[in-house]
């Protein structure tokens, strides 16, 4: 999932770009007003993050003309400000949801979550035709909904991460079949992405925990020693 987040605060904005990246998001970044419509237009993204007050064109500006766009794509505002007439105006303008300065990482990621599900509510025909009509798919008792990005157990909701998709349906898709780590760092972080073997069992162990019923015990993430993982299926 790619999102342009335009921000000219570079500290404010290579933050962002960090928490997102190691969420699993791709990032596109703009530093003003008419360079995030060049990115926007150039890029396409599943998602935008506009800081209000930014040179040349501020968010409303750039707001309104996405919106005349695309009516669809969510769109988050980064905002200083606090008066409730500023967030009456951005909701008007289409905004979906706010992100407040200063705001802390578990905020702004539950937050584009909440929002990216509509994003991800139309899976590639190749998906489609793997799992179900919306993309959902089983692993043992685990019930994955990838529009959602969420698994369900027994009722039981689990929030998971693009990456963390990325990786149950790449053991999905290969299931029976051993995938190496090299293929899951290439399809779940990106090929330009400089591999740790302590970066990927270290997100695997944390995914575990969230999915599985015995993380000491597992069920759906099995360990092919010196080899990579596997779904049974």
């Amino acid at each position: 999932m790619k999102i342009l987040v335009a921000e000219d605060d570079m500290n404010i904005r290579l933050g962002l770009v960090d928490l997102l990246e190691a969420e699993g998001y791709e990032c596109v970044e703009a530093t003003d007003g008419e360079a995030a419509l060049v990115q926007y237009h150039a890029t396409q993204p599943d998602l935008v993050l506009l800081d209000i007050m930014m040179p040349k064109q501020d968010g409303y500006s750039v707001c309104r003309q996405i919106r005349q766009h695309n009516q669809q794509i969510p769109v988050i505002f980064i905002t200083a400000k606090s008066e409730e007439i500023d967030q009456v105006v951005g909701l008007e303008l289409g905004a979906d949801d706010y992100i407040k300065k200063p705001f802390g990482t578990r905020e702004v990621i539950a937050r584009i979550r909440a929002v990216a599900r509509r994003a991800l509510s139309n899976p590639s025909a190749r998906e489609t035709e793997q799992t179900g009509h919306d993309g959902q798919f089983t692993m043992a008792d685990l019930e994955v909904h990838p529009a959602e990005l969420r698994a369900l157990r027994d009722g039981k909701v689990i929030e998971l991460s693009p990456r963390d998709l990325k990786i149950l349906q790449l053991l999905h898709r290969e299931r029976g079949k051993v995938v190496d780590r090299d293929a899951l760092f290439n399809h779940c972080w990106g090929r330009d992405y400089m591999p740790s073997s302590r970066t990927l069992d270290q997100h695997i162990s944390k995914l575990r925990k969230a999915i599985e019923t015995d993380p000491r015990n597992p069920q759906i993430i099995s360990t092919v020693h010196g080899l990579g993982y596997r779904f049974d299926g």
